[in-house]
């Protein structure tokens, strides 16, 4: 992503480089979007309202909102926008956890209740790191991306647990496979645990039990499971959970879109 770390087949990069948007890297431009941009999320809250259910904003999804370097003022515009849109679920993922507490508005208190706050964690190493700080920040809803999915992960070394787990694997040209048995046990411990569980993708069909351990070609695996990139079927189920607490109006359905990129 446009935040300074290196990574290896990142979505974010290959936009930023198809479209000329920054130079990459850590020396590379933020930019913000236009201001008819971060209008959007006051139409999606109308349209939330009216229609009583929750959206979620998948928040700068090509930058980082606790990048230091982000754009001036980007971070003093969110948190108004996030106070306005109390119909929109707000995931702000990064993977500077330490940035966190010093950048949350003064009214932060105990955590806006429309805000998740997340980690990316790709392998144990990274979830040992940065979700001990992340737990001890004030939010209503604490997740992990486990993605892209470079390793097994336990998280039951730590006496907290974060309220969602998202699993999926690398995906696009070149991209490293993961290994079934990964998302089998991110699965039976967030159940074990009480996490909510949610299943995004295999990333590659190379990854997917149906080719990896049954033995079917890509195209066969890709007949019986379509949902995501290399399927979205673990074991033959999808399986896409919320935290309950993340459902503060009984009866409202939480919905996946609108995305957002605030600022890139």
């Amino acid at each position: 992503m446009a935040n300074g770390f290196v990574t290896h087949n990142c979505y974010a990069e290959s936009l930023a480089n198809r479209y000329g948007w920054s130079t990459w890297g850590p020396k590379g431009a933020r930019k913000r979007t236009s201001a008819s941009y971060w209008r959007k999320p006051l139409s999606w809250n109308r349209k939330a309202e009216k229609e009583r259910r929750r959206h979620r904003v998948f928040c700068a999804s090509l930058a980082d909102v606790f990048d230091s370097r982000a754009p001036e003022g980007a971070r003093e515009d969110l948190w108004p926008l996030i106070r306005e849109t109390p119909n929109l679920d707000w995931l702000l993922l990064t993977k500077r956890p330490q940035s966190i507490e010093r950048m949350l508005p003064d009214d932060w208190g105990f955590g806006y209740k429309n805000v998740w706050l997340g980690i990316s964690a790709e392998d144990q190493n990274h979830y040992d790191l940065r979700w001990p700080i992340l737990a001890a920040v004030p939010a209503a809803i604490r997740f992990i991306s486990y993605e892209p999915a470079l390793g097994p992960i336990s998280m039951k070394d730590h006496s907290t647990y974060p309220d969602l787990s998202i699993y999926g694997g690398e995906s696009g040209p070149g991209a490293r496979t993961n290994k079934p048995e990964w998302a089998r046990q991110n699965r039976d411990e967030c159940a074990e645990l009480g996490v909510a569980f949610f299943f995004k993708q295999w990333g590659t069909y190379l990854s997917n039990p149906l080719v990896r351990e049954v033995g079917m070609t890509t195209a066969e695996a890709r007949k019986l499971d379509k949902d995501g990139k290399g399927g979205g079927r673990i074991d033959g189920e999808i399986i896409r959970q919320i935290p309950p607490s993340a459902l503060p109006v009984p009866g409202l359905v939480p919905e996946p879109e609108p995305q957002a990129a605030l600022f890139v």
